[in-house]
């Protein structure tokens, strides 16, 4: 687990946020998180794919807890690295432009969908945190909400 993540550290995670990620973990945020598990894999047996494995790895587990979290460019929080340099933006790119833009999009339209209700607000506003993060998260993680009060 990426030590910053939220299920890193349980004292972190509110009760809002704890309520709200077991409510998505049953009304298919596990499912979500699964598929991109699953395309992380098929992405590593492809050989060509293992640079956007992490990606979409990292992807599944802000599907997994959403409430909660942010993502952040990596470089603020750890330094400069391969995948926040000219590297980190090429492929991103890449992502943008193979996968980046269709996940993008299924993530605006169920947020779209869930926010016609007014139960499903919340939940919309987590697949708009996800499209943001799907469309560009190579030199991204994952951290508690609160992390810039450290």
């Amino acid at each position: 687990m990426f030590r910053d993540h939220p299920l890193a550290d349980d004292g972190s995670i509110g009760a809002g946020s704890l309520i709200l990620n077991i409510l998505w973990l049953a009304l298919g945020g596990a499912v979500a998180a699964l598929g991109w598990f699953f395309a992380g894999m098929i992405m590593i047996l492809t050989i060509i794919g293992i640079p956007f494995a992490a990606a979409a790895f990292k992807n599944g587990f802000y599907t997994l807890w959403p409430f909660g979290a942010v993502a952040v460019d990596r470089e603020r929080l750890y330094g400069h690295d391969v995948g926040t340099g000219p590297l980190g933006f090429l492929g991103n790119l890449i992502w943008l432009v193979l996968a980046g833009w269709w996940l993008a999009f299924g993530h605006l339209a169920c947020a779209l969908l869930l926010a016609v209700t007014v139960i499903g607000i919340p939940f919309a506003w987590a697949h708009v945190k996800l499209a943001g993060f799907a469309l560009w998260p190579i030199g991204r993680t994952i951290v508690r909400h609160d992390w810039r009060y450290r």
